[in-house]
């Protein structure tokens, strides 16, 4: 599964970047969809789908085109349109439904247009799978380092499996997998700005996953879906994503410029 993703991920990415636009909106309108099922079967928070959905791949195609400002923009017309949604089901919970709703606008879509953004530049490609690479390589550095080698929990009540030693991997992976990517692949980047956005990657990479843990033990959860087999849901692959891509784009800014 993890395969044929990446070769759905690298043949869209640099065959033809709309392409790649799609995968990203349709993610973010499954994962808006794992997100609002778990809240209404172990809540009973009614999230309007259908708007927060079409409105979430409206976000992330405007990012595209319009840049931050356009997604800005978006965002705040699915905000109303789905507040104006939720007020013809009844008045009963509407506060803790509408904080829900645009908990989850924010958190998924807006979140997924910072990797659209990074697709607009120039050489958005190389940003984008750079950005890729190194969360998986700062999962991939949790889970070797902290299975061979963990001894001390990091956040025992959210996470049991996660330990500072698994920290300590992800961000040793991350930091080299950074160094190379910036020397070998980004136009006009340099080894040690490499080393910096492992370190973010790999912390931010690290708290999503916590975050989506905590919404997880609240909900009384294990995995937010079950459209990936071995892997959950598209949300449970988005996790460490979604926190990471706006700093990942921030650094990208600061480093190389728009592109």
């Amino acid at each position: 599964m993890g395969l044929a993703l990446g070769a759905v991920i690298i043949a869209s990415l640099f065959i033809y970047k709309p392409v790649f636009l799609g995968v990203i909106a349709v993610a973010v309108m499954v994962g808006v969809w794992e997100l609002c099922s778990r809240l209404a079967e172990r809540k009973q928070i009614q999230v309007p789908m259908v708007p927060l959905a079409v409105g979430g791949a409206a976000i992330v195609v405007a990012g595209y085109l319009r840049g931050a400002a356009g997604a800005w923009v978006a965002l705040g017309l699915t905000v109303l349109v789905v507040l104006l949604w939720r007020m013809a089901i009844s008045p009963e919970t509407y506060l803790r439904d509408a904080t829900a709703s645009v908990f989850a606008a924010f958190y998924v879509p807006f979140l997924a247009t910072f990797v659209a953004l990074m697709l607009a530049a120039d050489d958005g490609a190389w940003r984008v799978l750079t950005f890729l690479v190194l969360v998986v390589l700062s999962d991939t550095g949790a889970y070797a380092v902290g299975w061979r080698l963990g001894r001390r929990k990091l956040a025992p009540r959210i996470s049991p499996g996660k330990t500072l030693e698994g920290l300590a991997g992800a961000i040793s992976f991350a930091m080299v997998g950074g160094a190379l990517c910036f020397a070998f692949l980004i136009e006009d980047g340099l080894w040690w700005q490499g080393l910096l956005m492992g370190l973010a990657v790999a912390i931010c990479a690290t708290l999503g996953d916590l975050g989506e843990s905590m919404i997880k033990r609240d909900l009384g959860i294990k995995d937010m879906g079950t459209l990936l087999p071995g892997h959950g849901g598209i949300m449970d692959r988005l996790d460490s994503l979604l926190p990471t891509a706006p700093v990942a784009w921030l650094l990208y800014l600061a480093f190389t410029g728009a592109g």
